[in-house]
């Protein structure tokens, strides 16, 4: 009995040893997999979490060459385990091809987020954690075009682009856009102004006795948000009239219409007014514009009239467009007076008031605010608020006093434009910043993007570029460098560092506030250009994934694309491992005297075009 036993045990020990062994050579099999060179599927194409869970290291041997073997421990570990940089990324599944990780629907239902639908929560940003974040380069959909070149993008984009025809058909009767062959044409229309957007632009101009009936009058308004924007027709025609605006709509059941204006060369912006502040600062905006957005203003208190209030500068004014303006039935009538309560109690005035428009205008002083009777609602917000604090901050129902400056100067002080754009910004006291200062950094600037330009040389054509984005904007002084191209640029000021995004819409020019830890509310492939002046090194300081930033930036950026990395010797000596990953080209890398005496390294390279079948193929 106890030889039976002692051989039963031995057979048991074998077959659990034996069973421990193929697990081990499974586990090791599915790590050469996971980073094997050859190509990937479709079906491995979400690859979650791993390599994003990466902590990089930069100090790069100088002497390595881009694609050499070394110790990849110098570049970065996961768990102590050494990882050499990949040679090539998987492709994300088609279904992915619009992907946009912080407004994904999906990982919404996933995670099973408890959202109010009525604050419109559901269309915020909810981010991925590092480990279900996509690790694969979002492909083109089928039959992908290099975009139309502005001005004639405006008006056609290719149908192959942005496949969804649906809205075609849902506003056919407003003349939102048309379907003719392999394009989509966008004959100007909208819900409130079928006749086209240039005359409705016009007749508000007119309502407002603007010079001429153009809405820019002589210069004096400049910035515009479009709330609801749809396919951004409104903000494609104010550009004539040198007039920026941020359109503005979220990733909702009409999800494409933003995409459809950055195809078209508009800015825009996914985002929504639900219950956090829009990432702007305060008095960044000339005019707010609402046709049928479809929003209602008397929820909570009105506290997203009170957004606007806080988001519009001295004088500003908000252009409402609805049937409530004209009160044809009961219930017009009820939201028309409630609607005109809250904004007289917020001491705004009718400018005008036309059939189904009505056009109110802000105080330019504090004075209206400081007559209104004790227990007023709603009420001035506390001292301690901060009015320019506009990343992932609450939504508060308090009206935003002006400035000491404001009031001394009853309005914002500001040039009209284009003199905006290089006199001295108003808001640059706030930061300690010297006149001299601004005028030096304007300088860099101007040379810094002569540089580029004259890097890129042939690369590029008079019109190959027309949505830029500088990811670190700081003054905005790259973007002003560019007024003489026919572009518009997107200034990104960092959450972490000095809010100098107020200095940039005092130049007349638009931007949003961002953590480039996660990604940005845009679709796949809407930018021509991006500038990454010290971001990777931002990166490096703050322990988010290099890896991820690269992926983001691939997304990003339309294919033959480019980008300008302005950064520290090793991190470009980093980012050049990637280059075959990614499928983006070297054009030329040279060094640069940085502002602080420091040699910076000027890397510029190009996003190929290529097709998803399974493997990367570059058909450029």
């Amino acid at each position: 009995m106890m030889r039976g036993r002692a051989d039963n045990s031995k057979r048991r020990h074998l077959i659990i040893s034996l069973f421990a062994i193929v697990l081990v050579i499974g586990f090791l099999y599915y790590l050469g997999s996971s980073f094997s060179s050859g190509g990937h599927t479709a079906g491995s194409a979400l690859d979650y979490g791993s390599r994003s869970l990466r902590s990089f290291r930069w100090n790069v041997d100088e002497n390595d060459e881009a694609g050499e073997k070394q110790d990849d421990s110098s570049l970065f570990s996961l768990q102590g385990e050494s990882i050499l940089a990949p040679k090539s990324f998987p492709i994300c599944d088609d279904r992915h091809s619009e992907l946009i990780p912080c407004l994904d629907r999906h990982l919404i239902y996933q995670m099973r987020l408890k959202l109010d639908l009525s604050l419109m929560e559901h269309y915020e940003r909810h981010c991925p954690q590092p480990e279900r974040r996509y690790n694969c380069l979002i492909p083109p959909p089928p039959g992908y075009k290099v975009p139309i070149k502005w001005p004639r993008s405006r008006d056609e984009v290719w149908k192959a682009n942005i496949p969804h025809t649906h809205l075609a058909h849902e506003k056919s009767d407003q003349n939102w856009m048309v379907v003719k062959g392999d394009k989509i044409e966008f004959p100007g229309g909208g819900t409130h102004f079928h006749k086209g957007a240039d005359r409705y632009i016009k007749a508000l101009a007119n309502m407002l006795n603007f010079t001429n009936n153009n809405m820019n009058n002589e210069g004096n308004l400049r910035t515009v948000l479009d709330v609801g924007c749809g396919v951004a027709s409104f903000g494609g025609y104010l550009l004539s009239s040198d007039i920026v605006s941020m359109s503005l709509a979220p990733n909702d059941v009409h999800q494409n219409q933003i995409q459809f204006a950055l195809e078209r060369g508009i800015p825009a912006y996914l985002g929504v007014l639900g219950t956090k502040r829009l990432p702007y600062p305060s008095r960044s905006f000339d005019l707010a514009h609402c046709s049928r957005c479809r929003i209602d203003w008397l929820q909570r208190d009105g506290i997203l009239l009170l957004e606007l209030d806080r988001l519009l500068r001295p004088g500003g004014y908000f252009a409402y467009s609805s049937p409530e303006a004209y009160a044809q039935d009961e219930e017009d009538l009820r939201i028309w007076r409630e609607m005109s309560s809250i904004v007289e109690r917020m001491c705004w005035k009718i400018a005008a008031k036309r059939n189904q428009t009505v056009i109110w205008v802000k105080p330019l002083t504090n004075d209206c605010y400081f007559e209104r009777e004790p227990g007023v609602q709603p009420p001035l917000c506390p001292s301690e608020d901060d009015p320019d604090a506009a990343w992932e901050v609450s939504m508060q129902a308090c009206i935003t006093p002006y400035s000491a400056q404001v009031q001394r100067t009853g309005g914002s002080g500001l040039a009209p434009w284009p003199a905006r754009l290089t006199e001295i910004p108003p808001r640059l006291s706030d930061f300690g910043y010297s006149e001299d200062f601004f005028v030096k950094d304007k300088e860099i600037w101007q040379n810094r993007v002569d540089e580029y330009w004259n890097k890129l040389g042939s690369k590029i054509m008079p019109n190959s570029i027309r949505n830029v984005m500088d990811m670190k904007s700081n003054l905005g002084s790259f973007a002003a460098s560019l007024k003489d191209k026919d572009v518009w640029v997107m200034n990104v000021v960092p959450n972490e560092g000095p809010n100098t995004l107020k200095i940039i819409y005092d130049r007349g020019l638009i931007g949003s506030v961002h953590d480039w830890c996660e990604a940005y509310s845009t679709y796949p492939r809407t930018y021509d250009l991006l500038h990454a002046w010290n971001i990777f090194s931002d990166m490096e300081r703050k322990g988010c994934g290099a890896e991820d930033l690269l992926i983001e930036i691939d997304r990003i950026l339309r294919p033959t694309g480019f980008v300008i990395v302005r950064d520290k010797k090793h991190v470009v000596k980093f980012i050049k491992k990637f280059l075959s990953a990614l499928q983006w080209q070297a054009i030329v890398e040279s060094e640069s005297e940085s502002e602080s005496g420091e040699i910076d390294v000027v890397f510029i390279i190009q996003k190929k075009m290529w097709i998803s079948n399974n493997i990367l193929t570059d058909s450029a």
